[in-house]
């Protein structure tokens, strides 16, 4: 089905806005914007529902647009929109003209289950940035890592800005959330051993063997690891600095831990 909405006073696009704008929105509809056509291709690729599609002719064709959903098996509306209104929504700078309205799914971790019997995990503790958030969903996904959870986070997860800082691997990744509580009683109950990036009680990272079920855990660049956290973890491991700086940024750190998990599992098989 296709319409054309040439207002910005028009109430969907006044709905996406709040969309974009608005985390609280965001959380109550269960909705969000997706922007851009690989963002969107990995959105259904992903299992996401979408329900719209906003598009301007002046930047991306009919046939363009209709090619971003030819593998969808659900019914789409189609939308066109004058330039201004998707100026208006769209939050890159550079564009590709096209939107998507979709449904959030359930990220609670009292509803997951584990995707693997040797699962490996990255878990990230109160992360902060979205642009940290979206980097560490783009090693996940380089990792084919089995889950990412993320502890009492502090923006939802479909900010538009993890959405393009992850370039669509928010949709390619297993993702659950919950207090750092029911994450680590989660981990527990399921005897995933837990390796906790952390200076405390620490010991070189590549002494550990990661090829048991494991979740690797990375704290916020300024504060670390909560007290609970450190304290049940398996292990916790370090980074050898041998620069002036006794830190590195979230993503890198644990892109080196994850790789080694993964090399010591590539190597067993």
């Amino acid at each position: 089905m296709q319409n054309q909405i040439t207002s910005v006073q028009n109430d969907r696009i006044k709905f996406l806005n709040q969309l974009k704008e608005k985390s609280r929105v965001r959380k109550k509809e269960k909705r969000f914007i997706v922007e851009g056509k690989r963002e969107i291709s990995l959105a259904i690729q992903g299992g996401y529902d979408i329900t719209q599609l906003y598009y301007c002719t002046s930047i991306i064709s009919y046939e363009e647009v209709v090619a971003i959903t030819a593998l969808y098996q659900k019914t789409i509306h189609l939308f066109e929109i004058t330039q201004n209104i998707y100026e208006k929504l769209a939050y890159r700078t550079t564009t590709e003209g096209v939107l998507a309205l979709a449904v959030a799914k359930e990220t609670d971790i009292h509803n997951f289950v584990l995707p693997s019997k040797n699962s490996l995990i990255l878990v990230a503790e109160a992360p902060e940035k979205p642009g940290n958030i979206g980097a560490l969903l783009r090693t996940a996904d380089a990792a084919q890592l089995d889950a990412v959870f993320i502890a009492n986070p502090k923006t939802d997860i479909y900010n538009p800005n993890i959405i393009r800082s992850s370039v669509g691997c928010l949709f390619t990744n297993t993702i659950a959330t919950g207090s750092t509580q029911d994450i680590v009683n989660f981990l527990k109950a399921n005897d995933i051993h837990i390796y906790g990036a952390a200076l405390q009680a620490s010991v070189n990272y590549h002494t550990q063997d990661y090829t048991k079920p494991t979740a690797i855990v990375v704290g916020t660049e300024a504060t670390g690891l909560s007290e609970h956290f450190l304290t049940n973890t398996t292990q916790n491991i370090k980074i050898p600095m041998n620069g002036v700086i006794d830190s590195m940024n979230v993503s890198v750190a644990a892109g080196i831990l994850i790789f080694e998990a993964k090399r010591q599992r590539d190597f067993k098989n």
